[in-house]
């Protein structure tokens, strides 16, 4: 079960299916407009109620940009996600009743464990970010500056309180839904992480049961546009720009900057319009828009096209930031909210992007800047091979395996 925006989901249709192909009967519990994901896995689907796109379309949404500081985010996310919680709730509850074991996205963490809690069955967290309080690092969400040891843990474990306060009110609903209270204090669930060490080692000071397992790569179907086909064809390796689900205050200025950017960079350029409505300046709507240097496209699968790309321009969720990593090709990341800082700092140090451009700061000097580095320098580009090659030696799937079997024997 998971809840959020398309990173939030995608690397779930990749777990399922590697569940299913080792034998376990998998249902993913998802907001519906992302039920085409999962086709072709053998993995079912039970829709959630709540569409992610249009909450941060609307103006609470939009009201994610006004905040300054990562804990101003956090705040105004929590008002937005109590009411979808409780709207979901009831879904929540019907396909959870169905499971023998329930394999918890980070999005629901608290009142996914509560779920088990009361129904008695066992649970398996499955997080795509370190959510857990550590010394080593701050708190994706509250940014990349270090309080120190001491600093970084009570931030951690500040973010902690406010998730569980965020689902607190859906936690204390389950009886009305005819389920026993959960009773939180009976034990601590084991937590997998869907990243690789290599990336984020695991922090020192967490405690046992928090592992990381690597990579759950999405089920990815389809094949590239003939549109995109013949771009590709047409000159060198072009850079892809994407926001994914993120969105942007003003999308036609974003869209300029970005356009003009990558004409001052010399390059080649497709543009994914993405949840932000990105564009190339053009009033045209179909693909190929901008000129003959730039195509706007709708969805295309990343893991057929960011390999035959120079650069990719992205906006440092999990999920991107992994197909990334995963294609072996330099980035710019474009951190907008949440845990983008966080993911656009390991890649600065891992050497594959030159440095992240915030959304605040970006203009048209900035990224094409970025862009020069990117694709000019090539230690990013190896660098990114090196870690790609390193990445496809890990089997993100086979220890949800074991921990699985350890749960259910």
């Amino acid at each position: 079960m998971t809840a959020g925006s398309r990173g939030d989901v995608a690397p779930y249709t990749g777990l399922g299916a590697g569940l299913v192909r080792a034998g376990h009967e998998v249902t993913l519990a998802a907001h519906g407009l992302f039920e085409p994901l999962v086709a072709g896995s053998g993995v079912r689907f039970h829709p959630l109620p709540v569409d992610p796109r249009a909450e941060l379309h609307s103006a609470r949404g939009r009201g994610l940009h006004r905040a300054r500081t990562g804990a101003g985010k956090l705040v105004r996310l929590a008002t937005m996600a109590r009411g979808a919680v409780d709207e979901m709730t009831a879904a929540l509850v019907e396909v959870a009743r169905q499971g023998e074991v329930l394999l918890v996205g980070g999005a629901l963490g608290p009142l996914g464990y509560a779920l088990a809690d009361a129904l008695s069955v066992p649970a398996l967290g499955l997080h795509l970010q370190p959510l857990h309080p550590t010394g080593e690092f701050p708190a994706p969400v509250l940014g990349t500056r270090s309080l120190g040891p001491v600093g970084n843990r009570l931030g951690g474990r500040a973010v902690m309180a406010s998730v569980e306060l965020m689902f607190s009110g859906a936690v204390r609903a389950l009886p009305r839904h005819g389920l026993a209270a959960a009773d939180r204090s009976r034990r601590r669930w084991p937590v997998m992480h869907g990243y690789s060490e290599l990336v984020v080692p695991r922090p020192r000071d967490w405690p046992a049961g928090l592992e990381v397992s690597g990579y759950w790569w999405p089920h990815e179907t389809g094949r590239l546009s003939p549109e995109v086909e013949d771009f590709l064809a047409a000159g060198p390796p072009p850079v892809f720009v994407g926001l994914g689900s993120a969105t942007v205050p003003d999308p036609g200025k974003v869209s300029r900057e970005i356009v003009t950017a990558l004409r001052a960079a010399k390059v080649r350029g497709i543009v994914q319009r993405g949840w932000a409505g990105l564009d190339a300046g053009s009033t045209g709507s179909g693909e190929g828009v901008g000129g003959d240097d730039v195509l706007v496209v709708d969805e295309a699968p990343h893991s057929l096209l960011f390999p035959r790309t120079a650069a990719v321009v992205h906006h440092a969720g999990a999920g991107t930031t992994g197909a990334v990593l995963r294609a072996g090709v330099p980035s710019v990341p474009v951190p907008v909210q949440f845990d983008a800082a966080f993911w656009a700092s390991r890649l600065t140090a891992l050497g594959t992007a030159p440095g992240a451009v915030p959304l605040r700061r970006l203009t048209a000097g900035t990224l094409a800047g970025a862009l020069r580095r990117a694709t000019g320098d090539d230690s990013h580009r190896e660098r990114a091979r090196t870690l790609a090659d390193r990445l496809a030696q890990e089997d993100g799937v086979a220890p949800v395996l074991a921990a699985l079997a350890r749960l259910t024997r």
